[in-house]
């Protein structure tokens, strides 16, 4: 009973604590719920691959059977690591995501090395690509030379920046309607092409049965696998709005596990759709294959259609990374391993407004540049090692007192980091070059971090 008091009484002492710090300015308010939180998982996950990566499946695998058998696979595998999140981010319910979880279970040089790899490249090389497909596909719609294309990009960037400067609660709310809006057109593209009679079910029929001439089986498995990972890259940065969840410690659990699986139903309903209407030789191209369907669904202006569903969902993807990348760099510079004028927020909106416009005008420049798609691909590799060493902090962490707790969580962790581990081979193997060179690159932020730590630039 006395244990029982004196928990609430911190609890109690900690509520207060952040009330006062809400007030000041000093720390963002609470204002996420379940629905926005997996919406971030969903918006930031099903983007353009969606409309491609079933058929470059089925193309390599040879049996829509192995497809659905990938996509599962990969999907337990995010799963296995969302739960481990979930006792992550309710155990360290603050800004940062992974970024916390390397800093508490590896220390401080490890994570500002994924920080450091975080705001040079990654964030700011996908926020630019996912721009610049946006682009394609509205020029599919309004035609648009390559300078256009550009500024399209460099527009939605600026927008939807401005709109998260504005609020999070705002830009929250934006991504909850697009997310809707993209689950709707999914569904109507899943409930006509099942309805159609156009899908063939030799194609879509859960066989393992492989073609004369494909692929030998222990390569087409290991693409596929790679494939359907990347298919479901993402979900982990939704943890970096932990400190603007509601009740993080219930929400963020079940907002992991709910947005994992509707992600993973929507991939099989998907990927049923499209391989019973389009022949796994189908073309390769994004743009090509999405008209192809929809012409098929919808007539002559099925394409139309379907490059509008692909718009709304890019700009999804691209909404989520606006709103949830900033907290990184916010978390990096309260820890005063990146400027401490990032960590201040906009007196009036309560938002991290400098960082915000920080990772817009990198990604804005990279748009303009060209030259993202080659560099982020380096450092792929990189970022699964530091994925799974977040996983990793909880064997060097007890079990918690209170908050959620991983399922099975001597085995649970374990499972994530083995696939992992498979994965990194693969990707190893596949381009060697890519993964030591963005190894390299990384490791070069070790000496950084040592010259400005003894120059006292950075840390307490």
């Amino acid at each position: 009973m006395n244990e029982g008091l004196a928990a609430a009484m911190v609890a109690g002492h900690e509520r207060l604590r952040e009330e006062i710090q809400v007030l000041s300015g000093a720390i963002p308010v609470r204002s996420l719920g379940l629905v926005p939180a997996t919406s971030l998982i969903v918006g930031q996950v099903i983007g353009i691959g969606i409309f491609l990566t079933p058929v470059e499946m089925a193309r390599t695998l040879g049996a829509p059977g192995l497809v659905y058998a990938m996509f599962l696979l990969a999907g337990f595998m995010a799963l296995t690591g969302a739960l481990c999140y979930g006792e992550l981010a309710s155990r360290f319910p603050e800004a940062g995501g992974a970024y916390v979880y390397l800093r508490e279970a590896w220390g401080e040089p490890v994570a500002f090395l994924y920080g450091w790899k975080c705001l040079l490249v990654m964030d700011p090389g996908i926020t630019a690509a996912l721009a610049a497909g946006l682009a394609e596909y509205v020029a599919y719609l309004v035609p648009l030379d390559d300078p256009g294309k550009k500024t399209a990009a460099v527009l939605m960037i600026v927008l939807l920046a401005a709109l998260t400067v504005l609020g999070t609660r705002l830009a929250a709310g934006t991504l909850v309607f697009i997310t809707t809006v993209k689950l709707a057109l999914l569904a109507v593209v899943i409930g006509v092409g099942l309805a159609s009679g156009g899908v063939a079910l030799e194609r879509v029929l859960p066989s393992i049965a492989r073609p004369a001439g494909s692929l030998p089986l222990f390569p087409a498995l290991a693409g596929g696998f790679v494939s359907a990972f990347f298919s479901f890259g993402g979900w982990w940065e939704a943890a970096r709005m932990a400190g603007e969840v509601r009740d993080p410690q219930r929400t963020l659990p079940r907002a992991f596990v709910l947005g994992i699986g509707l992600v993973t139903l929507v991939y099989i309903l998907t990927s049923v759709v499209f391989l019973g209407l389009a022949p796994s030789g189908g073309s390769g191209n994004a743009s090509a294959f999405a008209a192809l369907v929809g012409e098929q669904l919808f007539g002559p202006r099925g394409g139309a259609v379907m490059a509008l569903g692909v718009v709304v969902s890019v700009l999804g993807s691209l909404a989520a990374v606006m709103l949830m990348t900033p907290r990184l760099y916010l978390a990096l510079a309260r820890d005063r391993l990146f400027p401490g004028r990032l960590a201040d927020l906009h007196p009036r909106f309560g938002t991290p407004a400098r960082a915000i416009a920080l990772q817009a005008t990198l990604a804005a420049l990279l748009v303009v540049l060209g030259s993202f798609s080659d560099i982020v691909a380096y450092f792929v590799f990189v970022t699964v090692a530091f994925i799974a060493a977040s996983v990793a902090a909880l064997y060097r962490m007890p079990p918690a007192a209170s908050g959620f707790r991983t399922p099975f969580r001597r085995v649970t962790p374990a499972v994530f980091i083995a696939l992992s581990v498979v994965l990194l081979a693969l990707l190893l193997m596949g381009r060697p070059r890519q993964a030591l060179l963005g190894v390299a690159v990384v490791s070069l932020g070790l000496p950084v971090y040592l010259g400005l730590r003894r120059a006292g630039t950075i840390g307490a």
